[in-house]
């Protein structure tokens, strides 16, 4: 019985590797002919890379796990061929045995052997069950033998399909990647002229950096003003700039939730110890002050943020003291007064402030013996960058990446909640307003689809730029500004199909790095879809009056 058993396991194996080593060439037959579809595809819409992308890198899958089970089967294949030598030992024996019973044992030595009838059929039953056995021994020492036969050109033909498929794959990845940057480059090149644009455009915003300055944004989506229009579209950003190094907000729900100023910093900074240090401050228009004159001075956040013994507080006067430090060069340079520095004011802010001050004198955050340039903003959207991260900023060691939450995000909703700044009133927000439509930042679908067919003309030229800034100012580069029809006129004279209405939009979002990175459009002309940065860049130099979005992370939303 166990000799059987184990004959049939061993069948059974033999089935289950046979037909899996069938199956891959099937399945390489069929990626190939995928790959020829997926080129067909980029060659007749090349404006369309992201399903491109997303089925090369569904191939690569699937070819990566076919790679490495080959070397699993070939490993097979080897061990089979080391019992080899054994298993025709045993099939030699066994034919030569076989051979040799059936040839002496027949009926007639049975029958004069035996005294009895009864004896003669259990023998000859004996004798029928020990063929048979050893039939299956022979059997299935050959069927083994040949299946390693047939699995190993299989496994042949699988690599030479294998290599093949890498090869055009190669090919596909190589040129997808080439004219995605040539596109990124056509459509993300700005002149000087247009970041000097966009930068005085954010400026005119008078976005509040600092936690202190009160108010917040007037969001259009809870301050009950009707722009007197149905259908239109907001974009929303989360934060403000710039988003490097302690959130204010942000540090103050970790004090909430129980953490202390040291956890704090190390959540926004990298840094080697904190020391004391000392030296005098020079304040444009105001004098010089000892250092901790100064951060009692210094009005950044609110002094009732006292949970968890008023850890953000004590945060916050540890990264004052030490930002002032480095900028100052250590007290030979001065330092301006405004939130484009830190926020001073000749009378000491006292309360909660000054204690905290007091509590943490001296206290500096310092990386290869120097105090770290320690920046912070009011709020960072859930999302704490590098400078590195930032357009025209160069990489430091001491801030950092951070996804400011209390857990992992894979939607807004998940950020909405979770984020340590989701109390602050200018995490989430459209801004910029005009003196029409109630003074909201809602757009029309028609106005929507102008900036739609700005981006999809500069697209087909890049050399139109400068007709496509926004229509209600004068053109900064001293030329004629498109209108809306003019606009469609030349991208249709392009070959491209203009939109004259859009209902529908919707974005791609790397929750892991807290950026858009796609704008998903659907319209009367079909749907198109854009990097989430070219469209920041953009709407912003399209849309009207000071409509802007402020930040990489936004979202659309519908009235």
């Amino acid at each position: 019985m166990k000799k059987k058993l184990l004959f049939t396991l061993l069948i059974l194996a033999v089935f289950i590797l046979s037909y899996a080593g069938n199956a891959y060439g099937d399945e390489l037959d069929d990626i190939n002919k995928q790959l020829q579809d997926l080129k067909a595809a980029y060659n007749q819409s090349k404006a369309a890379t992201a399903p491109l992308e997303s089925q090369l890198n569904n191939i690569k899958e699937r070819v990566a796990f076919i790679e490495t089970d080959l070397i699993r089967k070939k490993q097979e294949i080897n061990n089979g061929y080391k019992n080899l030598t054994a298993k025709k030992i045993i099939f030699d024996k066994t034919v030569a045995k076989n051979y040799i019973e059936g040839y002496n044992n027949n009926w007639l030595s049975y029958f004069l052997s035996s005294s009895q009838a009864s004896e003669i059929i259990q023998n000859l039953a004996y004798q029928k069950a020990k063929a048979d056995q050893d039939k299956v021994i022979i059997t299935n020492i050959a069927l083994s033998i040949t299946d390693l036969e047939e699995k190993k050109r299989n496994l042949e033909s699988e690599e030479i399909k294998l290599d093949a498929i890498k090869i055009s794959l190669d090919k596909v990845v190589s040129e997808a990647k080439t004219y995605q940057a040539s596109l990124t480059g056509k459509i993300a090149t700005l002149s000087a002229r247009q970041q000097q644009i966009l930068n005085e455009r954010l400026a005119s915003l008078n976005i509040p950096l600092y936690a202190l300055s009160g108010g917040g944004c007037s969001s259009d989506l809870t301050n009950g003003k009707d722009p007197g229009f149905g259908g239109g579209f907001g974009l929303f950003t989360y934060g403000v700039p710039n988003r490097v190094g302690l959130n204010q907000y942000g540090a103050w729900g970790r004090a909430k939730a129980g953490q202390s100023y040291d956890t704090i910093l190390h959540a926004y900074y990298n840094f080697d110890s904190i020391e004391n240090k000392n030296a005098t401050i020079n304040v444009d228009g105001y004098g010089s002050y000892s250092l901790e004159d100064y951060v009692k001075r210094v009005y950044e956040v609110p002094d009732n943020w006292t949970d968890n013994d008023s850890a953000a507080l004590k945060a916050q006067a540890i990264a004052v003291r030490s930002y002032v430090l480095a900028y100052t060069n250590n007290g030979q340079g001065s330092i301006c007064t405004t939130q484009q520095c830190q926020v001073f004011k000749p009378d000491p802010k006292g309360g909660n402030w000054d204690q905290a001050v007091n509590a943490t004198a001296g206290q500096v955050m310092v990386q290869g013996g120097q105090p770290i340039k320690a920046f912070f903003s009011s709020t960072h959207g859930g999302y704490a960058f590098n400078t590195g991260d930032l357009h025209g900023w160069s990489g430091t060691s001491y801030t950092k990446k951070v996804v400011d939450t209390g857990s992992n995000i894979a939607s807004f909703s998940d950020l909405q909640n979770n984020a340590y700044d989701k109390d602050s009133p200018w995490f989430y927000c459209d801004w910029g307003s005009r003196s029409d439509y109630g003074k909201t930042a809602w757009l029309k679908p028609e106005e929507m689809a102008d900036i739609i067919n700005v981006l999809l003309l500069i697209q087909k030229d890049s050399g139109t730029k400068e007709h496509l800034y926004q229509t209600d100012k004068p053109n900064p580069a001293g030329t004629d500004t498109w209108d809306a029809g003019k606009v469609r006129q030349e991208l249709s004279s392009r070959g491209g199909t203009p939109f004259n209405n859009i209902s529908g939009i919707s974005v791609g979002v790397d929750f892991g790095f807290g950026q858009t990175n796609s704008v998903n459009i659907n319209g009367d002309a079909g749907s198109v879809s854009f990097g989430g940065s070219d469209f920041k860049t953009y709407f912003n130099l399209r849309a009207p009056a000071n409509i802007q979005i402020v930040g990489p992370l936004y979202n659309v939303e519908r009235k």
